[in-house]
């Protein structure tokens, strides 16, 4: 199994920043995205709505989690349940691209 994009080579763009036609978003599978959990690599990784952010640099997802919640995945159904705050904590982030 490849663990390389599905697309073109990803365009990293501030969250929040619209895709572009000269910068377009690569694709990643569940299965890339799980690689990308703090433990498997260097790379933190996690998706909300549909959008995959780069948090390796958050102290608070250092080691893969962030209280009951996990790098590697999507955690949009367990962050619109439960979470203590709102979709603008990722504005902080980088997209790194789509969840396909």
């Amino acid at each position: 199994m490849s663990t390389e994009p599905a697309g073109p080579v990803p365009a990293v763009l501030p969250a929040g920043q619209p895709e572009t036609a000269n910068a377009p978003l690569s694709t990643f599978t569940r299965a890339q995205l799980a690689l990308r959990n703090g433990q498997d690599r260097d790379e933190i990784w996690v998706a909300y709505q549909g959008l995959i952010y780069d948090v390796t640099a958050s102290r608070l997802w250092r080691r893969g989690n962030h209280y009951e919640h996990w790098a590697g995945q999507d955690l949009t159904r367990e962050l619109d349940k439960d979470a203590p705050h709102n979709a603008n904590v990722f504005d902080k982030f980088t997209v790194i691209g789509q969840l396909k």
